[in-house]
């Protein structure tokens, strides 16, 4: 019988390729193969349709997977069993981690405290340059893992004073798994955040959305033909999912990881920060991160300093209040800045929190509200 503290020991090396050369201030707990050969568990899945024959569609995300018996959906998690729709990965996190919030990274969500990160193994996109393909590439029986229910998870956030986050992979394809556990974390006082790549559904994001505290989006380019070319999706969807985010009043962050020659050029960028200030607002904050070479780009070069810089400069420009750059501790952008008096407010150095000048959600210098999630 392995304990659960033995278990995060020993689970969960999958998903530290999130920030690939960044480890300072990330309490990454240690990982090699302990629990091979598992066979994933069967639990009913929702948000699916009957249709003739046995066969199913899934209405879980913009792919509207039309499924035979016996067969899965592009994610290969969810399978049609005699015409029932079945997840493979409820209660089964092949990825357990304690992380600073601010790997997620969250910079506006309760600064300098920690994130009880799990993920299952799918996804719904298929990006060149995954940080984290190893699993988000993967059928369940292909990884480690173990039975984790909600209430276990939410106890071992607990006992690390964490919230808990769904991430590493993609939180859409395990929805069922995510809602039952942010329920239960609501129910136990416990914060509960997703980092997601945002193609999905309305009406499934807005049930999970109910007992979510923040979310992550990462806006991974800004044309259809990026989608479409470097992820095997659409832009569109996850445009429409982050203004349902928005609308929910849920907090919420953008990521746009800035990968060479592909979804960094200038008109991209110029319409994706006038878009986020349209749609959402000037107060979202917007993050340009590194790209580290991965998955089917490992011949690529990491993102130059001069180009996380540039975007910085014109998401500013454009009026937005907080763009941050990230991957590379140390450079400009890290730090939040009261967009009144122009103080820095909060300092931070890589994932570590350093200085923190909010009182009550307003700057500590002027006074002003600085939007986010505080205490």
């Amino acid at each position: 019988m392995v304990s659960r503290r033995d278990f995060f020991l020993t689970c969960g090396g999958a998903g530290c390729a999130l920030a690939a050369g960044v480890s300072a201030g990330s309490v990454l707990l240690p990982a090699r193969r302990a629990f091979a050969a598992n066979t994933p568990r069967a639990f009913p899945a929702r948000f699916w349709k009957k249709l003739p024959n046995k066969a199913i569609e899934c209405g879980l995300c913009p792919k509207h997977c039309k499924v035979e018996d016996r067969e899965r959906g592009f994610c290969g998690v969810r399978e049609n069993r005699d015409g029932e729709y079945m997840t493979l990965v409820w209660g089964q996190p092949c990825a357990v981690h304690v992380d600073p919030i601010e790997k997620k990274p969250l910079f506006h969500f309760l600064p300098g405290s920690r994130a009880f990160s799990i993920a299952t193994a799918g996804c719904n996109l298929e990006c060149k340059c995954c940080q984290n393909w190893d699993i988000s590439q993967s059928k369940p029986e292909d990884v480690d893992f173990r039975f984790m229910p909600p209430d276990e998870v939410v106890r071992s956030a607990k006992d690390y004073d964490a919230c808990v986050t769904f991430t590493y992979s993609e939180p859409i394809v395990y929805l069922e798994y995510a809602i039952d556990t942010a329920k239960a974390a609501r129910k136990a006082g416990v914060r509960a955040t997703m980092v997601t790549g945002g193609s999905g559904e309305a009406e499934p994001m807005k049930e999970v959305l109910k007992y979510l505290d923040a979310v992550k989006v990462d806006l991974k380019g800004f044309t259809e033909d990026y989608y479409q070319r470097m992820c095997k999706g659409k832009l569109k969807p996850v445009l429409d999912t982050i203004e349902v985010i928005r609308a929910s009043g849920v907090w919420l962050e953008l990521v746009h990881l800035c990968v060479p020659g592909q979804n960094d050029s200038e008109p991209e960028i110029l319409a994706m920060c006038r878009w986020v200030k349209t749609h959402l607002g000037a107060d979202v904050p917007v993050h340009f991160t590194r790209f580290h070479p991965e998955y089917q780009m490992k011949n690529v070069a990491p993102t130059p300093n001069a180009t996380l810089i540039r975007c910085r400069e014109m998401g500013l420009a454009e009026g937005l209040h907080f763009v941050y750059t990230g991957n590379v501790p140390g450079l400009a952008g890290e730090n939040t800045s009261c967009p009144k008096c122009g103080k820095v407010v909060v300092v931070r150095q890589g994932f570590e929190l350093e200085e923190m000048h909010i009182k009550a959600g307003r700057c500590g210098f002027c006074g002003t509200v600085v939007p986010g999630v505080w205490s």
